[in-house]
């Protein structure tokens, strides 16, 4: 499916999140081939968590999320078990020891554990296919970087490119982007990004790139944004 491709205030706008799963669960099920469970270690917000069980439900396999515990699950679990994905709730959860009970539970049950950010050469692939696809020469690229396998899959995609990756958690190393120009943005991945933009935008995640790169907007320049996928959907009560 060829992305949707929008213009918002001046920039194209890549709406990934129109696209069943967002960005991610357009190469999740080569995850599953072979396998009948792939289990992934998520932050408490992290997107994948949805497109992980998304993509299970579709295939009918299991997806399993080791997560770290909360006083009350991040709406992100709660999406990924309404659609029945397992989701364990890991006590001490920082993010190394909820991978480390992750991987334990893989062995253990012989199912194929998910890299961070899904991280696989097929990924890179797959996105740099989509975003060829649209038949666009930007001079400038911008999304949000966790892995960093989304900004290398458009840096394949144009590599003429100016690319800019904001990093939301971590301090991502530069090759980790493939070279691109990497900024931090300035609060805790937990933190909501100022503002929203004009279409639906994960405000731990693709939002806080909207932020950067509309503070630092360049007239003259074909500027392309990549929206990975919208805001979390909160349980009905």
């Amino acid at each position: 499916m060829k992305p949707v491709l929008e213009e918002h205030e001046g920039f194209g706008v890549v709406r990934d999140d129109l696209f069943p799963g967002g960005t991610k669960a357009r190469f999740i099920p080569r995850l599953f081939e072979g396998t009948d469970e792939v289990v992934y270690a998520s932050p408490a917000q992290g997107g994948a968590q949805y497109a992980l069980a998304f993509v299970g439900h579709a295939l009918g396999k299991r997806a399993t999320i080791f997560v770290a515990k909360r006083g009350r699950p991040h709406a992100r679990a709660f999406e990924a078990k309404a659609l029945g994905a397992k989701v364990v709730q890991v006590d001490f959860g920082m993010l190394s020891n909820v991978q480390a009970k992750a991987k334990a539970y893989a062995a253990t049950v012989g199912a194929r554990l998910a890299p961070f950010g899904m991280d696989t050469p097929e990924a890179i692939e797959i996105i740099a296919g989509a975003a060829g696809a649209l038949g666009e020469s930007p001079d400038e690229v911008w999304c949000s970087a966790g892995s960093g396998t989304l900004c290398r899959s458009l840096i394949r995609a144009w590599p003429r490119a100016h690319h800019v990756a904001v990093a939301v958690g971590r301090n991502i190393p530069a090759e980790d982007v493939g070279g691109a120009e990497v900024i931090r943005y300035p609060r805790p991945f937990e933190h909501h990004a100022l503002g929203e933009p004009p279409f639906p935008s994960d405000p731990h995640y693709d939002a806080k790139a909207w932020e950067l790169m509309r503070a630092r907007s360049r007239g003259g320049r074909r500027i392309i944004f990549w929206n990975v996928t919208g805001p979390a959907r909160e349980p009905r009560s």
